[in-house]
């Protein structure tokens, strides 16, 4: 009796310990979060056999998207790397090839703000169908860029382009008896409200770290709209953020948070654990519309100032559909009245 009241009061030192650990942010974003939430991890999640699978990664010659590449070919999967740039493409798949013995990745040229190469690649992709499709492509632009179609580059490559993609393989997602798609989007959008009032930034003065908040907030939404549109289809559609980790973009686009903080950020492989587990578990199966983290389950907001009304979330979805359906502009949605979000918001 003394032995299992000493076992209790432990457990819940360390429950209460963990809550406020989560609570600071720093401790659960970093590599120590990343450990910690790993102890309660349920043991052969991921013993999984994924050879009859077709995957699909965007992003995937570096950093979170090459990991997620290597754990879904090292359990037998025929993956299929989307990148943009053909050298750092072909080095990522011979290094994965070579890392985990499989002749079945493939490279795909895919530039994803580009719609026209996105319905494009969906049109030709040889593959009767289409069992994950990760959503890991992003960019961090210090200043305003457009793409092909004229759209800013952050909206297009984290918004429009994932949308357009798993709109056009829609097809290929219902031929699959468990299909998956996983959007991995950042902590940083627990800072942003969804906002479409010139999200294209043509009135204000470009704010790179902001437009990629927005977006990632935008990914969010997006993945409980589809899973609200998909769920007669057997296709599990998740979103998730993977800490603070390690990779080639954060060096590149956040130098100085870098430099601060290179000794505490999670390794690549920590940062794509959960986008496997998502991808490839049978744990994850049918949970669809969920925001991820750790392998648990979130709260999509933090502060209550950020949650978005039902004329919001339609909007967006609005917003989607012109390009996804090949349309060269995407309106600025007018921003709804603080009166129409009050009452919204009293209504939840």
């Amino acid at each position: 009796m003394r032995r299992e009241l000493g076992r209790m009061t432990t457990r819940l030192l360390r429950s209460g310990r963990d809550a406020l650990l989560d609570a600071s942010i720093f401790y659960s974003f970093d590599r120590s979060g990343f450990r910690r939430h790993a102890r309660s991890f349920t043991p052969g999640d991921l013993d999984v056999d994924l050879t009859a699978k077709v995957c699909l990664v965007t992003g995937a010659n570096s950093g979170i998207g090459f990991e997620t590449s290597r754990a879904l070919a090292g359990r037998g999967a025929t993956v299929w790397m989307l990148c943009r740039d053909r050298q750092r493409g072909q080095r990522a798949v011979e290094r994965l090839r070579a890392a985990t013995g499989s002749s079945r990745v493939h490279l795909a040229l895919l530039d994803v703000s580009d719609l026209g190469a996105v319905r494009r690649f969906a049109r030709e992709l040889p593959a009767p169908r289409v069992d994950v499709l990760v959503h890991n492509a992003g960019v961090l632009p210090d200043r305003r860029l457009e793409s092909a179609d004229g759209h800013e580059i952050t909206l297009a490559t984290h918004v429009l382009g994932p949308w357009t993609l798993t709109q056009a393989l829609a097809p290929k997602l219902r031929a699959s008896r468990d299909a998956r798609v996983v959007f991995v989007s950042s902590g940083g959008m627990y800072t942003q409200r969804l906002s479409l009032d010139d999200c294209e930034w043509r009135r204000r003065p470009y704010d790179g770290v902001a437009a990629y908040a927005q977006t990632k907030r935008m990914q969010v939404v997006l993945a409980e709209l589809l899973a609200e549109e998909l769920p007669a289809a057997g296709i599990t559609v998740s979103s998730m953020h993977p800490g603070w980790a390690d990779t080639p973009a954060v060096q590149t686009s956040l130098p100085r948070f870098w430099k601060a903080m290179q000794h505490r950020l999670r390794t690549p492989a920590e940062g794509a654990d959960t986008v496997t587990w998502l991808a490839a578990s049978p744990a994850a199966r049918g949970r669809s519309g969920l925001f991820w983290f750790d392998r648990r389950p979130r709260s999509t907001h933090l502060l209550p100032w950020t949650r978005e009304s039902g004329a919001d979330r339609r909007a967006l979805r609005a917003l989607c559909a012109g390009p996804a359906a090949g349309s060269a502009t995407v309106p600025d949605a007018a921003p709804v009245p603080l009166k129409a979000r009050r009452r919204a918001a009293s209504r939840r």
